[in-house]
């Protein structure tokens, strides 16, 4: 069975880091502070990075200690279980918001479980900060010791309270912070019986002999702190960056190179056990044929790259890449990857084989005068499907780049699904900083959301517009903006609403694409499924007080009115001037 594909990596998987803690009870009889490091290998390293985590318990809950080690146990567990194509952020967001969750339902059941939370992952060549509470982190860089974080604390008369804390409320708000790093820097953990003891000069003195010995460092703050007269349990963490995660391009790029291209595939040639039966496609980057699976005998789709790109690095990365996803994805109507019964000894992708035709061809096929080829009905399915492909990318943090209608597939029993995965953006790779990811927009003109092709990066709105493109598409036979849009035809584009060209078409319907389609994605739906809701069920504010007037809905209309017109005036003027 050959290995799980994976993009390519450079030689070091992740940032090299040391790393230490130390935690004690101090003049207290339990430990309620928790703390835990996680330095993972592999491919982990490149895609999670290094975590590490304190927590505080808080001692008027009557299990602080048990949530601290719930927080510090969960988040370690959880964070490394979420998809590669998360972002840190987004990953690290669910998690702590479930372990919130769980911890105000001990609450609620009667246990008081609250904690404070601090927790770093370092991925790439940044560090990703999370805080809930008043433990604290720390940057020190040369000789200059930066807090990062801030306490959540209220005053109360001489009391100073904890305002915020996991288990408190159902909701976590969670303080969030991205910093670059650079060799050498030392990030640090502590809990407020280190941090609330020990003068800051103190402790920056302390911290700086973690660069010979983390572990040893710890250790010494904490016993400084207990030394020195705290009141409360303390806990130390220190992380060393000695190089960071960054891709060498030129290795990464030597990688590429290990599989080469297939040769050129007849019917009746095998290919690592597939057997070709026929060309399905072919097109200037790529060619893809129906096989026989080996062993099962089932057919499936070959797709290989196109000879001419067997020295484009940034090509071939692309390819991989589209693997990658594909195997990551799942769901009824996104195209499903298949793992290749063989050893690979060329590149290809193998997807499994789906009866039909392209949206592109389907709508050929059923092409009306004046009407778009699909009746509401028709396009409401298709627009909800293809949604549900995308939703199923967005949930992977994932933004397709190219929806259009060459990219979706039609079955023969009406089922579409999402292809052609070279395009796509993966937050977790964005994250890496990776040569492929900062290629210029890709996308096809007339689908490509405006602000993608002004050079903003593709979002879930980006995927919507595209969406919305289509709908109209399938409604109305053409374009909402008259034709494919340019970064020079966008400051005088103007919509086409559909009841002009449909009109049998409700005017909430047309209001929700027009939303979908606008050109500042601030005024777009904010979730695909918000306007396959929309186009099912009416709201009153997606549909105008009144019609726009003509100027709006057609200029071009309007000036060859208002010439018709005035050449008409002119007549009748010259004629009355003739006969007097």
């Amino acid at each position: 069975m050959s290995p799980e594909p994976a993009l390519p990596q450079p030689p070091a998987a992740g940032p090299r880091l040391r790393v230490g803690q130390h935690s004690a009870a101090g003049p207290k009889p339990t430990n309620e502070d928790s703390c835990g490091i996680r330095v993972p290998e592999g491919g982990a390293a490149l895609w999670k990075g290094v975590a590490a985590v304190v927590a505080d318990g808080v001692s008027a809950a009557e299990a602080g200690k048990e949530a601290a080690e719930a927080c510090v146990q969960g988040f370690l567990g959880d964070y490394y279980s979420t998809p590669d194509s998360w972002s840190v952020k987004h990953a690290a967001g669910q998690v702590i918001t479930a372990l919130n969750r769980w911890l105000y339902g001990q609450c609620a059941a009667g246990r008081g479980m609250l904690a404070t939370f601090t927790a770093v992952v370092v991925k790439g060549s940044s560090a990703h900060l999370f805080h809930v509470g008043d433990s604290r982190a720390w940057l020190l860089r040369g000789e200059e010791l930066e807090q990062l974080t801030r306490d959540h604390c209220a005053r109360a008369g001489e009391r100073v309270l904890l305002a915020r804390a996991m288990g408190l409320e159902p909701g976590v708000e969670i303080d969030y912070r991205r910093l670059g790093l650079e060799p050498g820097d030392l990030l640090a953990l502590t809990t407020d019986g280190v941090h609330d003891t020990l003068p800051r000069s103190e402790l920056a003195r302390l911290l700086a002999q973690g660069r010979e010995d983390p572990e040893g460092a710890a250790r010494a703050v904490v016993e400084a702190a207990l030394a020195a007269g705290t009141t409360d349990n303390a806990t130390c963490q220190i992380l060393v960056v000695d190089a960071l995660g960054q891709a060498d391009e030129e290795s990464l790029y030597a990688r590429l190179q290990e599989l080469p291209f297939p040769p050129s595939l007849e019917p009746g040639a095998v290919l690592d056990g597939y057997r070709i039966l026929r060309e399905l496609h072919a097109s200037a980057r790529s060619q893809i044929y129906l096989a026989l699976e080996p062993e099962t005998g089932r057919e499936v789709v070959i797709k290989v790259p196109d000879p001419r790109y067997q020295d484009d690095p940034a090509y071939i990365e692309r390819f991989l890449h589209e693997e990658w996803i594909g195997r990551r994805v799942s769901g009824p109507h996104v195209l499903r990857h298949l793992e290749p019964k063989r050893p690979r000894r060329f590149l290809y992708q193998v997807t499994e084989h789906v009866p039909g035709k392209t949206l592109r061809q389907w709508m050929d096929d059923r092409r009306r005068p004046g009407r778009g080829p699909a009746d509401l009905d028709t396009a409401r399915e298709l627009v909800e499907q293809i949604g549900k492909g995308l939703q199923a990318l967005h949930r992977l943090d994932t933004v397709h780049g190219d929806l259009k209608p060459e990219n979706v597939l039609v079955d023969t029993h009406g089922t579409a699904k999402l292809i052609d995965l070279g395009s796509a953006r993966v937050a977790g790779l964005e994250e890496l900083e990776v040569p492929w990811q900062r290629d210029a927009a890709l996308g096809t003109l007339g689908y490509l959301a405006p602000e993608v092709m002004q050079g903003y990066p593709a979002t879930v709105r980006s995927d919507l517009y595209s969406l919305g493109v289509v709908a109209y598409e399938l409604l109305a036979g053409t374009l909402p903006y008259g034709g494919p849009l340019s970064p020079r035809r966008l400051r005088g584009a103007r919509y086409r609403p559909l009841t002009e060209r449909v009109p049998e078409i409700p005017a909430w319907v047309d209001g929700a694409i027009r939303q979908a389609v606008s050109l500042d994605p601030a005024r777009r739906q904010e979730e695909v499924a918000e306007l396959v809701h929309d186009l099912r069920r009416p709201r009153p504010e997606l549909v105008p007080d009144r019609p726009a007037p003509l100027l709006e809905r057609d200029p071009v209309g309007f000036w060859r009115g208002a010439a018709l017109l005035l050449a008409g005036l002119c007549l009748l003027l010259l004629t009355l001037l003739l006969r007097s």
